[in-house]
């Protein structure tokens, strides 16, 4: 391929994995908080299921990766494992896009970063440079700053956001120890395909006991409203893009770019989110943001620099 090719190839891989991310954010914001579809754990059941039936396909049939076999129980349970923390996560997230702004839930998530450090230290007892941890003093300030200029802070949310930002943290950690060793490792999006239908199992009967009237009132919504069933397909398969956009971004740049697309695509998706549902923002809520991103940035130099 050519350096134009290549270059307009990562292009649009980078559009879309932004337009995915900022799209199924945005969109969920809208059905749980706007549109009066106020069932987090049923909308992520929606979006597993997506990802277990287009994974298949992207693997089985389309090639995309080799598909990636189990070897053993032991394996099949490490991945159990990971998939209920990965509910935890993705159902947290969603939860608090009731009650919080996307732009202070972006604020929240760009912690993830002191969370991981945090957890790799207790999981492995090894230390980092003590650079590496000034770093995350101004990720963890932003968010106190922001937290307290944040005209529509909500304390629920707030504690869901930061639990969901945790368990986020906490699967990467658990990942990396549980599918250490080289035969039991397994690429992104192998490890979507196995940890989804996982997560249907788990979701399908919470949805049921937590969200009892969520059959009946999403047919009436889907009776009132003729765009309900696009909307949720639209918002299930962007969750799946997602996945599959960042895979393929993570395989065709280097860590630096993408961790550089990652903190610019966070400072996207809180500007759209302030256009679209014209939350109230204030001077003190976005300089608690720009710090906490400040912070990341520092953090993932210091990493690089001090390994």
């Amino acid at each position: 391929m050519s350096s134009k090719k290549q270059a307009i190839f990562i292009s649009s891989l980078v559009i879309l994995w932004y337009s995915s991310n900022i799209g199924v954010l945005l969109l969920n914001k809208f059905l749980l908080s706007n549109y009066g579809f106020r069932f987090p754990i049923f909308l992520t059941m929606c979006h597993m299921s997506a990802c277990a039936i287009l994974s298949y396909v992207s693997i089985v049939f389309l090639k995309i990766v080799p598909l990636q076999t189990l070897k053993s129980r032991s394996q099949l349970v490490k991945i159990a494992t990971l998939s209920l923390v990965f509910c935890g996560s993705v159902v947290g997230g969603n939860i608090s896009l009731r009650y919080l702004a996307v732009s202070f839930n972006q604020a929240v998530g760009a912690t993830t970063p002191f969370f991981t450090a945090v957890f790799a230290y207790l999981a492995t007892l090894k230390r980092e440079a003590w650079v590496t941890y000034a770093a995350l003093v101004p990720v963890v300030t932003g968010v106190v700053i922001a937290s307290g200029g944040e005209p529509s802070f909500h304390f629920f949310g707030f504690v869901m956001c930061i639990s969901a930002t945790a368990a986020r943290a906490f699967k990467s950690v658990l990942q990396g120890i549980l599918l250490s060793s080289d035969g039991e490792k397994l690429n992104s999006m192998n490890l979507l395909l196995y940890m989804s239908p996982i997560a249907i199992l788990v979701l399908l009967p919470a949805a049921l006991i937590m969200e009892p009237n969520v059959v009946e009132v999403t047919l009436s919504l889907g009776r009132e409203h003729k765009f309900m069933w696009l909307l949720l397909l639209v918002n299930s398969v962007m969750a799946y893009s997602a996945n599959l956009t960042n895979f393929l971004v993570t395989k065709h740049t280097s860590a630096l770019t993408l961790q550089v697309l990652g903190n610019a695509k966070g400072a996207v998706a809180v500007v759209i989110s302030i256009l679209l549902f014209k939350n109230p923002v204030t001077v003190i809520g976005i300089g608690g943001y720009m710090i906490t991103v400040m912070g990341v940035v520092a953090y993932g130099e210091a990493k690089r620099r001090f390994r």
